[in-house]
């Protein structure tokens, strides 16, 4: 079974030993000494943005080892590389590569780059690094492999650059961090959010940006748990970064109890999307996430309002803008997304940075443009306290657990990516309103709101004989005891008479699952008996098809954790009598109908000397 990655931060303070050189450093700090030793690894506690019920592994039990609790360790040797004569230096060359132009993306790119610029020009403004400039080695993403790794190698051996910057596409940034190792570079990173990217254990890699499994997982927590809706389809554009952004709350939402009911999407530059939007239409959701861009995303809502759609609508960070509800006008109304910040904020630092980046480049930074500055002031940062050693400014990046940028309070898991949470920009009267939305509360219970059939209503079965199915070893054997025919006998002459079906399971397991399919299909049984564990999971997996009430002997709780409604355990031990005694007197209040049989088991009441939780676990009191 697939194990989902644990999500946790950092908050610990790092200890690292600073100490003078002679190279004066005007970013306000001093470089590592030659001597200095890297980061100390980090005290890990429970960060409150981030709960317990962000660890949802699977059957919803502890693994034996979790992986991305502590710093990912680097070993080699590039630390000890001499640092440079400075006479010898006209310049301190970082690398940039983002879409610029000849691609869809350009505008994102260069706002990418203007944030980057303005962190420079006012770094070389304040003395460069020892009175040398820092200068951008600016690259075009094109969007095509060959010619991403041809740049990525440009700048590494050719420019010899300390650092690199970028890009949006995962599929670049992937190829980045793979060079890293190779060259033992720095990779900063402040618009790419596939999850993937720092899940690859390579120790160059840094990010202020909240990538899309936070994304994904307060959308899913803001719709299934806050507003409660239950019927939700996804709607994105077919390239990675929709590919990869939805999966992550489509797991959420599989976790949460509400599977993504249909899921439609479109070709980068469609333009039309009347046809994807009537399907979802015909499914009957309740609301739409779009994991797309803000140009496409105004062309939906629009389209939406001709088609008289009334689904509430969700999207991720590159939904919303303004331009977005400009474009979308009314349409816009009362949609949400998430979103890296507050861009309404009025704190100074904010303002300041605001009025500098308009009166360079004449126009409102958005957040690719603000992340980009925040990121890059990071990067020369680290450079300034770590001297010119790619080892050394790795080590000031990964050291940093939280940081207070221009765009807010940034934490740093031990992946070396941002995890605050996030903001929900909503639209309203024609503008865009902003609040934090936390993860302090669980984000997943199993069961907590019950378990339900909500499935379409079953008949009675057409048959004349009631009949029990006993699955497990020896069961033919069982069901033919003196104790299970004298109970059997009782409940029989004070009610409708029941027989069971004996099905051992120690034989051939093959053989068992074949006798197990003929007692419900053809013998028609209205609910199982399952004795032992393996019996129990083998009647889960057939119950989930036949709509079949199970009551299984069992201490195995992964049994009614899985959110399947038909279920209900006893713990082991328990006498087959008592599990008996109960789906008799279920069948004989309900009658031949196993969707009744299954309502009055999870309705909480006594039935049979036993009551169930909607989960299928026993009562306390029954305990």
């Amino acid at each position: 079974m697939r194990r989902l990655q644990l999500y946790v931060v950092a908050v610990a303070l790092v200890s690292t030993a600073w100490s003078q050189t002679s190279a004066p450093c005007p970013c306000g700090s001093r470089p590592l000494s030659r001597e200095s030793s890297a980061p100390a690894p980090r005290s890990l506690k429970p960060y409150t943005g981030a709960p317990e019920d962000l660890r949802p592994f699977t059957k919803f039990t502890t693994p034996y080892y979790e992986y991305y609790q502590d710093l990912v360790e680097y070993n080699g040797a590039a630390r000890d590389v001499p640092y440079p004569d400075l006479n010898d230096l006209s310049e301190i060359r970082i690398g940039f590569l983002g879409p610029l132009y000849d691609h869809p993306q350009q505008l994102l790119g260069n706002r990418m780059l203007n944030g980057a610029t303005l962190a420079i020009e006012e770094a070389n403004a304040a003395g460069g690094y020892g009175g040398k400039p820092f200068k951008l080695m600016v690259h075009n993403d094109s969007a095509i492999w060959g010619a991403a790794s041809n740049e990525i190698v440009k700048m590494v051996y050719d420019e010899k650059v300390w650092a690199m910057f970028g890009s949006i596409s995962s599929d670049t940034t992937h190829i980045a961090l793979r060079v890293t190792l190779k060259a033992e570079t720095p990779l900063i990173n402040s618009a790419s959010t596939d999850p993937t990217i720092p899940e690859t254990i390579i120790p160059w890699y840094f990010t202020d940006i909240q990538d899309d499994r936070l994304q994904g997982y307060t959308l899913a927590r803001h719709i299934y748990t806050e507003l409660g809706m239950k019927r939700i389809a996804i709607l994105r554009v077919n390239d990675r970064y929709g590919r990869f952004g939805v999966i992550k709350f489509r797991d959420a939402s599989r976790r949460l109890g509400h599977p993504v009911v249909i899921e439609q999407k479109f070709l980068p530059g469609d333009t039309d999307f009347r046809r994807q939007l009537q399907v979802i239409e015909d499914s009957r959701v309740d609301g739409i996430v779009l994991w797309t861009d803000s140009g496409p995303a105004a062309s939906i809502l629009l389209q939406m309002q001709e088609l008289g759609m009334k689904q509430r609508v969700f999207g991720s960070h590159r939904t919303i803008s303004e331009d977005m509800v400009k474009l979308a006008g009314a349409a816009a109304e009362n949609f949400e997304a998430v979103f890296p910040y507050d861009p309404t904020r009025t704190d100074p630092q904010w303002l300041d940075f605001n009025a500098r980046y308009e009166a360079r480049f004449h126009e409102k930074p958005d957040h690719f443009a603000a992340l980009a500055y925040d990121a890059m002031r990071i990067l020369l940062d680290a450079i300034c306290r770590a001297g010119l050693n790619k080892g050394r400014i790795r080590d000031a990046l990964t050291g940093m657990e939280n940081y207070k940028g221009v765009t807010g309070d940034m934490v740093f898991d031990p992946n070396c990516k941002n995890i605050a949470a996030l903001f929900l920009a909503r639209v309203h009267n024609g503008t865009i309103e902003y609040r934090r939305i936390t993860m302090e509360k669980p984000y997943a219970r199993v069961g907590e709101n019950g378990v339900q059939y909500l499935g379409p209503s079953l008949p009675d079965e057409a048959t004349g004989k009631l009949r029990i199915g006993v699955l497990g070893p020896r069961a033919d054997e069982i069901v033919r005891s003196t104790e299970v025919l004298r109970l059997l006998r009782s409940i029989n002459s004070k009610g409708r008479p029941i027989s069971l079906i004996g099905i051992p399971s120690q034989l051939s397991w093959g053989k068992a699952s074949d006798e197990l399919v003929k007692a419900i299909y053809q013998d028609h049984a209205l609910a199982l008996i399952a004795l032992d564990r393996p019996s129990s999971h083998l009647a889960e997996q057939l119950a989930v098809k036949s709509s079949l009430p199970v009551v299984a002997i069992s201490s195995d709780r992964a049994l009614t954790a899985t959110n399947i409604p038909w279920i209900f355990r006893l713990p082991e031990g328990t006498p087959i009598e008592q599990a008996l005694r109960s789906l008799a007197e279920a069948i004989n209040r309900a009658g031949p109908n196993r969707e009744k049989i299954r309502n009055l088991l999870a309705s909480g009441n006594s039935v049979g000397g036993a009551s169930f939780e909607s989960t299928g676990e026993l009562r306390h009191s029954d305990r």
